[in-house]
């Protein structure tokens, strides 16, 4: 943030702002001088005949942070700046994003990448970016789901970490069953619910009258089937 202009004694007592020579208020262009050094970063990546930073700029992006484009901080750092579309970081999105994550340079967006993290990992948080996951996903208009291989690198990517031996086998599922070609919100939210809630790899707990997608039904059977031992 730039540091705040003293006060001016002189400022008549209803002034709402200061305003300088040439007509323009104070206020307004100390904003505008904030977003600088976040614009001139934007510039550097984006493509001038469109505007926004296109999927060639979030790979320079990347290169210049040392992280691969799958990596999920990438996500997480589209989910920060509540970016609309895939591989796409508008201006607007890009400012608002990056003064919430107080970065205006490639050294700082670096270190702010592991607080990020944390962020995210937040409980209050985590639903919100696993449900945008999925969203970001939906590349064309009215598309309302996910083809099983894309939702299969997803799943590996937001939940491989966290739920490993059910994420293995949840793929291993959704890759050779025949039933379904694509996967719904509410599917996708209801796996991150079976791998919080259900006793695994045992499964006792799983209730099929319950309130689950036939899809998880599906792989239950599967499963107890399979690994009969479990």
């Amino acid at each position: 943030m730039p540091p705040r202009a003293p006060k001016r004694k002189s400022a008549p007592p209803n002034s709402l702002s200061v305003t300088s020579s040439d007509g323009s208020s104070v206020s307004s262009k100390a904003k505008t001088k904030g977003f600088v050094r976040i614009d001139r970063m934007f510039d550097s990546y984006a493509n001038s005949s469109l505007g926004m930073i296109d999927p060639d700029g979030i790979e320079a992006l990347c290169s210049d942070l040392g992280v691969d484009c799958t990596d999920v901080r990438i996500l997480m750092l589209a989910w920060k700046l509540k970016a609309q579309r895939q591989g796409y970081f508008t201006q607007d999105e890009w400012r608002t994003g990056l003064k919430e994550l107080r970065v205006d340079s490639i050294s700082k967006l670096k270190k702010a990448l592991p607080e990020l993290e944390k962020e995210v990992g937040k409980p209050s948080n985590y639903d919100s970016f696993y449900s945008y996951a999925f969203r970001y996903c939906l590349t064309e208009e009215m598309q309302k789901s996910v083809d099983i291989e894309s939702i299969c690198e997803l799943l590996n990517l937001v939940l491989g970490a966290q739920f490993r031996p059910q994420v293995d086998l949840l793929i291993e599922y959704l890759k050779v069953q025949s039933d379904y070609k694509v996967i719904n919100l509410d599917q996708w939210i209801n796996f991150l619910r079976f791998c919080q809630e259900i006793n695994f790899p045992d499964l006792e707990n799983y209730d099929a009258t319950q309130a689950w997608p036939l899809i998880l039904d599906n792989f239950v059977d599967w499963m107890r089937e399979k690994h009969s031992s479990f």
